[in-house]
């Protein structure tokens, strides 16, 4: 699988938003799902978000409501749109094809209180 690109972390404050991009090259990514990831300082890395290839979405409970995931085929994109940010979003956030991959760099999202 070819390795995806996140974007789009950053400092914000409690109760901010933040839009997070995933980005992969191949003709194949549409048909793949996709999810996002997120290891905080201490933790194990946890599934956050993923959308299927056909749009279907679930979410972590920690953030149904807040945090909304979306893909662009046309330009090979999952997006990751978070609001209301609370303290316990902060971490490293990874987009990785669902089925498995070698993992990113990922983007940092570090929020204050």
């Amino acid at each position: 699988q070819v390795q995806l690109v996140e974007s789009g972390g950053g400092l914000v404050q409690a109760g901010g938003s933040l839009r997070l991009s995933c980005r992969a090259s191949g003709s194949t990514f549409r048909f793949n799902a996709i999810g996002w990831y997120r290891q905080a300082p201490g933790k194990q890395r946890e599934l956050v978000s993923a959308i299927s290839s056909g749009g279907s979405t679930n979410y972590a409970d920690s953030v149904k409501g807040r945090f909304s995931i979306s893909r662009d085929n046309a330009k090979n994109m999952v997006y990751l749109q978070m609001n209301s940010l609370k303290p316990e979003d902060t971490a490293v956030y990874y987009c990785n094809y669902f089925s498995g991959g070698s993992w990113g760099q990922g983007t940092q999202v570090t929020v204050s209180s």
